[in-house]
């Protein structure tokens, strides 16, 4: 049964609220995917913080009009399953890696900060690591001049205290 007019100005507005803090739109045909393989990828996304739904394409539309997502309306045909994510590469991210393992799940078009991303840019948005990951890379960079610093430190310090012996 289809949703009455109350009910899809419901959906439009939370749809909305998401987009509206959202960085990143990841959009996928699930045609022929079986419900337990959707329970485990919404799952999966609802564990990284990911809003995963399954929206009609007009209401779709109307969540994204006005917004700097308005240009993904071109590419909402057909069954799809949206991905909204307030982080910049978990949207993309959850949708890639459940589209390795199951080829039913077709990577359609994505946006981030209002560019328009074909496959291939989603599945390069993808692969990028998460902010967490950056950060730790970062702070490992960043500590490499000083535990190199200590290091030289303590070899000259034993080399005197071997000098000195």
């Amino acid at each position: 049964m289809g949703l009455n007019l109350n009910d899809k100005k419901a959906v439009v507005a939370e749809v909305s609220a998401k987009v509206a803090t959202a960085q990143t739109i990841a959009v996928a045909e699930y045609r022929g995917i079986q419900v337990g393989h959707l329970t485990k990828l919404r799952a999966n996304a609802r564990a990284q913080g990911v809003y995963i739904r399954v929206l009609k394409n007009t209401l779709a539309r109307r969540a994204v009009e006005g917004t700097q997502f308005a240009a993904l309306a071109d590419s909402m045909t057909g069954p799809l399953i949206y991905s909204i994510s307030d982080d910049a590469v978990a949207a993309a991210k959850v949708l890639a890696d459940f589209a390795k393992t199951n080829d039913k799940l077709v990577l359609k078009a994505g946006n981030y900060a209002g560019k328009q991303l074909d496959v291939a840019g989603v599945t390069a948005l993808a692969s990028i690591p998460s902010r967490e990951v950056l950060i730790s890379q970062l702070l490992g960079v960043m500590l490499a001049p000083v535990s190199g610093f200590a290091r030289g430190l303590a070899a000259l310090a034993a080399k005197k205290e071997t000098e000195a012996a």
